[in-house]
């Protein structure tokens, strides 16, 4: 009898499928990088290397390709190979035990590491952080005046750079997100493909180029409104005038591991593309599979496969933005990958009286790194969808807002060292020195910032202006020793109020009281200052 069932039970076992896993496999090198260090134009275009030449980042092996003749070899074992990363140097598979084994005794594979953080198998669980289960939007026709977003920007402060001419131009965002229905047909995204903004798209998770297709989440496509939207009289987005790369790596319907993957080859084209800037309102810590899941321990920085490619994307130049997650109120409170990584800027939620959200993710990561780096608003925050504004809540709409002031002032300062940038941003945030674990050092201030770095500069000190009297009641005057060419007003909605040329004084007896932006063009510089009409 016993043989009898030990019998049974080895017949079942064979015909027990093995499970596979997904899993990474890393190969040895990159046989033919001369060739590329030959030509770095092969593979990078010239914007990209650009951008390492201003910030003084060589190139390494990383930047060469994968060696396809590798990605063939997987093929000829009876692989299915979709998904690979040059960065990492390897490629994603799924793979049986027996099969790990395999791989791990060909010539051309350094070692295999599982994407699973445990053994469980068992049930499935959804994600606690799924951005349609925490931020709630409610569309509004489109009736509201001329700066429906003002109080959004004007909390971080992003106006000056505005009325400065600093409105994204010439900066290239990727946004990696869940999908961009409406982006290439609604009025509120008219201005961006008449102006040539929109330079390209790619969904990683179809591998096609069907990136707004109705039937996808329009998580991006809010997303990319907050930023870059407009709607005459109605809505200013934070970077009305930057460049974008819209890339889909997440499946809304399921979450698991790959989209990890899709993530990396979507920062791996942004670097390609040359874009100053990721922005990503995505964020992973259990999967339908509970296998994958990560815990606390793993937010790190270098525990998850996105995190350690979002680092590699900020160590290229490219300054990587990411919402820190929406679990304020779960069981599991903590941040979600990538913001896990010290050198992605991490974003939090506050209301607009600057109160933490209580959606918002805790951080620090789990080795103690203040996280998030800073907050802007994301509860009740305004963003356009077709043709229309919508009100959401979340830090998925709060990172787009830093994103456009980050965009903002790399304009303003395109050679400035991106660890720089994000030591000051945070050195300027309401809170700082001091943080809380929700909102980090506090609310962003991009005009505090901008005006930070300009005060830094010598040359600009002699050449400092003053303006007086301020608080002012009829004419507002200007000192310099350079010329002036013309002096603009405007007010806190970003209108022109009023332009003079060739004088250093300003008639404003007419105004009504409030605060207003003066923008003083001199012969080559550009500065603003605030006044207030009594």
């Amino acid at each position: 009898m016993k043989k009898f069932l030990l019998f049974c039970f080895l017949t079942g076992y064979l015909h027990i499928p093995a499970q596979t896993r997904l899993v990474f496999v890393y190969f040895t090198d990159k046989p033919n990088k001369s060739a590329f260090y030959a030509n770095p134009l092969s593979e990078l275009t010239q914007k990209s290397l650009n951008r390492r030449t201003t910030l003084g980042i060589p190139l390494n092996d990383q930047d060469a390709p994968i060696e396809q003749s590798y990605l063939q070899n997987l093929q000829n074992l009876g692989f299915t190979v979709t998904d690979y990363s040059k960065w990492l140097n390897g490629a994603a598979v799924q793979a049986t035990p027996a099969q790990v084994s395999l791989l791990q005794a060909q010539p051309f594979v350094q070692s295999v590491e599982s994407f699973a953080r445990n053994g469980s198998t068992g049930g499935t669980i959804k994600p606690v952080d799924k951005w349609k289960d925490h931020s709630t939007t409610q569309k509004t026709l489109t009736t509201f005046n001329y700066g429906s977003g003002t109080a959004q920007i004007d909390q971080v402060n992003i106006r000056p750079l505005h009325v400065a001419g600093y409105t994204g131009t010439g900066v290239s965002i990727a946004v990696i997100d869940a999908g961009f229905p409406t982006v290439n047909t609604g009025s509120a995204f008219s201005r961006l493909w008449t102006n040539n903004q929109i330079k390209a798209g790619y969904d990683f998770v179809t591998k096609t180029n069907d990136i707004y297709n109705p039937s996808l989440s329009s998580h991006g496509t809010v997303v990319l409104g907050t930023i870059g939207g407009y709607l005459e009289n109605i809505f200013v987005g934070s970077a009305p005038d930057a460049d974008f790369y819209l890339y889909r790596s997440e499946n809304a319907a399921v979450e698991v591991p790959e989209e990890e993957m899709y993530w990396i080859e979507a920062a791996e084209e942004a670097d390609r593309k040359g874009v100053e800037i990721i922005t990503t309102s995505l964020g992973y810590n259990v999967f339908d599979d509970p296998q994958y899941n990560y815990t606390y321990a793993d937010m790190n920085g270098s525990t998850s496969f996105i995190a350690r490619a979002a680092g590699i994307a900020a160590e290229k130049g490219i300054f990587v933005l990411a919402a820190s997650g929406n679990s304020g109120q779960q069981p599991w409170h903590y941040l979600l990958t990538p913001s896990d990584h010290e050198k992605v800027f991490s974003i939090g939620s506050v209301d607009t009286a600057g109160i933490s959200s209580d959606f918002s993710s805790y951080g620090p990561n789990s080795l103690g790194v203040i996280k998030p780096d800073g907050s802007t608003q994301g509860t009740a925050t305004t963003t356009v969808y077709d043709g229309s504004t919508l009100t959401v809540n979340g830090t998925s709409i709060a990172t787009p807002i830093a994103a456009g002031g980050v965009a903002c002032f790399i304009q303003a300062f395109p050679s400035m060292n991106r660890d720089q940038i994000r030591l000051k941003l945070r050195q300027t945030a309401s809170l700082y020195p001091n943080h809380t674990d929700q909102i980090g050092y506090g609310i962003l201030n991009f005009g505090s910032l901008y005006s930070s770095v300009l005060d830094t500069s010598e040359a600009l000190k002699k050449e400092k202006f003053s303006i007086f009297p301020n608080p002012v009641k009829n004419v507002l005057n200007i000192t310099s020793k350079n010329e002036i060419k013309t002096l603009e007003v405007y007010d806190n909605l970003g209108r022109l109020i009023r332009k003079n040329s060739n004088q250093k004084s300003m008639n404003v007896a007419d105004f009504s009281k409030g605060t207003y932006y003066l923008k003083i063009q001199a012969k080559d510089k550009i500065y603003y200052e605030k006044f207030i009409k009594e």
